[in-house]
C-alpha cells in the first residue's frame, strides 16, 4: 500500500550529506547531485523547504568538549549551516531553481533574515527555502531548529535524509541482526532512545501531529521514490495504542499507510 502524498514538506540533511566521498567539506559534485533530488521532489508537485546541519564544517558540541565555550561553539556551528546553506542554494540555481535562504542569524549581505511569512509566500510561489543557523540560539540542535520550522511553515511531513534506510531497533552499521520498523510512534522513539532526532525535535513533531521520514538520502533518486511511496521508509507519526504499531517491526521494503488523519493529501 502506498502512503499518502505529501505537499509540504520539510527536508532535513546532515551536513556530512555534502561531503561526499569525505575527502573535502562540501564537495560540488554531492552537492549538486542533492541539488537535483529537491530539483525532482519540486516538479514532482511538492512545495519543499530545507535545512541543512553544519557538521562537515563545524560541530558545536565537539568544539566544546575540547574546551571552546559552548555558546561562542554553536554560534560557530550556526555559521557552518550558512556556508552549507549558500552551497545548497548556488548549486540549486545553477539548474533553474528558485531559492532563497533564510538566516535565524541576520546576515543581510548574503541572504535574508528569517520572516515566516516571507518565507511562506516564497513556498507559495515554488521557490525553495533554505532556512540556515538553526533557531538562533545556543543549545538548539539544527534537528530542534528543522521541527521549529516545520511547525512554523505548517509542513505535513519532516522528511530526514540520513545514510540509512530508516529507522532500526539497534546500530545496523553496527549490529547485524538489527531490525527496520516501516512505522513508530513518537512516544516508542522517545522511549527506547532510538535515535533518529534530538528528543525536543521529536517532541515538538509529536507535539504538532508532524510525521517524520527517515530515508536514504545517498541513494540517488530516493527522495522523489519515497514521496512517490514507492521507495524504503520509516514513518514515525502519532499511531493508536490499539493498532500496535509501534511493535512492528520488519526488514522487507514494503510501504504502508501511516494513519490518515496525520497528513494533508495531495489531490
Amino acid at each position: 500500500m502506498s502512503r499518502p502524498r505529501f505537499n509540504r514538506i520539510l527536508l532535513k540533511l546532515s551536513g556530512e550529506v555534502l561531503m561526499g566521498d569525505g575527502r573535502v567539506s562540501i564537495d560540488p559534485e554531492t552537492t549538486a547531485r542533492v541539488a537535483q533530488e529537491i530539483a525532482d521532489a519540486r516538479a514532482m508537485g511538492h512545495e519543499l523547504c530545507v535545512v541543512v546541519g553544519g557538521g562537515n564544517i563545524f560541530r558545536g558540541l565537539a568544539a566544546a568538549a575540547k574546551g571552546i565555550e559552548r555558546t561562542t561553539a554553536d554560534y560557530m556551528g550556526m555559521l557552518a549551516t550558512v556556508m552549507n546553506a549558500l552551497a545548497v542554494q548556488n548549486a540549486l540555481e545553477q539548474i533553474g531553481v528558485d531559492t532563497r535562504v533564510q538566516s535565524a542569524i541576520p546576515m543581510a549581505s548574503v541572504c535574508e533574515p528569517y520572516i515566516r511569512r516571507r518565507a511562506e509566500r516564497h513556498l507559495e510561489k515554488g521557490r525553495i527555502v533554505i532556512f540556515a543557523a538553526g533557531v538562533g540560539s545556543p543549545f538548539f540542535t539544527t534537528d530542534t531548529g528543522a521541527a521549529l520550522r516545520a511547525a512554523e511553515m505548517k509542513c505535513d511531513a519532516l522528511f530526514k535524509g540520513t545514510s540509512v534506510d530508516g529507522v532500526y531497533d539497534a546500530d545496523p552499521k553496527k549490529v547485524p541482526g538489527a531490525r527496520r520498523y516501516d512505522q513508530v510512534s513518537f512516544n516508542t522513539v522517545l522511549a527506547d532512545d532510538l535515535k533518529v532526532m534530538d528528543a525536543s525535535a521529536v517532541a515538538l513533531c509529536r507535539d504538532n501531529d508532524i510525521p517524520i521520514v527517515v530515508f536514504n538520502i545517498r541513494e540517488q533518486g530516493n527522495l522523489a521514490r519515497v514521496l512517490a511511496g514507492e521507495g524504503v521508509a520509516t514513518v514515525v507519526g502519532n499511531l493508536k495504542q490499539d493498532e500496535g504499531l509501534e511493535h512492528r517491526r520488519r526488514s522487507s521494503d514494503a510501504m504502508v499507510e501511516i494513519e490518515p488523519k496525520t497528513l494533508t493529501e495531495q489531490e
